[in-house]
């Protein structure tokens, strides 16, 4: 039993890092939008998987629906980033980058206090404890087919730029943006000349070795303090 239920626990990361690995070749093949509508899907499907576990008596249930929660989550943070981050004028964009943070730190805590035995923690609620991560999902699958595109994407990835045009406005309100525009075709032009590299090629760039252990032993050490600690 100890050794499923560490399995149980530890799965959720495994499927993280898979997501996460994903994440920029499908937001480049398929655009930020699309990847959070499909994410939302995938989300929904584990938490159904989860809160229907008890009902089948099927532990593998869990450790699928588990899985399938940490590929969700692991493409869900850098397409967070990357469309929240492109969306907003400048004005607002360190504001819209903040709220990452805050909610997952928000989520954490709702998760914390759901799930005493007084709350959804007792022996019959548990299975809605572990569905209701589709709650959010659900609110986002309903409401993001109303945003546009990301107007970086369409005009760096598509060449769109009447498309591009279209969702600022639709974004920022009718107005004079050509200079965003100019911009986002400036940042176009300086990546055509700037090689990306693979995850195995950033670890063996010796340019890169410093910054590296840096974002590491940073990432590492929050897992020993903050509210994982409390």
């Amino acid at each position: 039993l100890l050794f499923l239920w560490s399995i149980t626990v530890s799965i959720f990361g495994i499927g993280g890092l898979l997501g996460s690995s994903g994440s920029r070749y499908l937001t480049v093949k398929y655009g930020k939008k699309k990847c959070l509508l499909c994410n939302n899907l995938l989300m929904i499907i584990a938490a159904s998987i989860m809160g229907c576990s008890k009902i089948a008596q099927s532990f593998e249930m869990i450790l699928i629906g588990r899985f399938m929660c940490g590929v969700s989550a692991g493409l869900c943070i850098p397409l967070h980033h990357q469309y929240v981050g492109e969306i907003p004028p400048k004005r607002l964009r360190g504001l819209a980058n903040s709220t990452s943070s805050f909610f997952w730190s928000l989520g954490k805590a709702v998760g914390q206090i759901s799930g005493q035995r007084e709350l959804l923690g007792s022996q019959s609620l548990w299975p809605m404890l572990m569905a209701s991560c589709g709650f959010p999902a659900l609110i986002q699958l309903v409401t993001l087919p109303f945003f546009p595109e990301s107007p970086p994407y369409l005009l760096m990835q598509k060449g769109d730029q009447e498309g591009c045009k279209k969702a600022i406005r639709q974004l920022w309100g009718e107005g004079h943006h050509q200079a965003e525009i100019d911009d986002i075709m400036k940042e176009k032009a300086t990546m055509k000349n700037t090689k990306i590299l693979s995850v195995l090629e950033l670890v063996k760039e010796p340019a890169f070795r410093w910054q590296l252990y840096m974002t590491v032993i940073l990432t590492a050490t929050i897992q020993l303090s903050g509210i994982n600690a409390v």
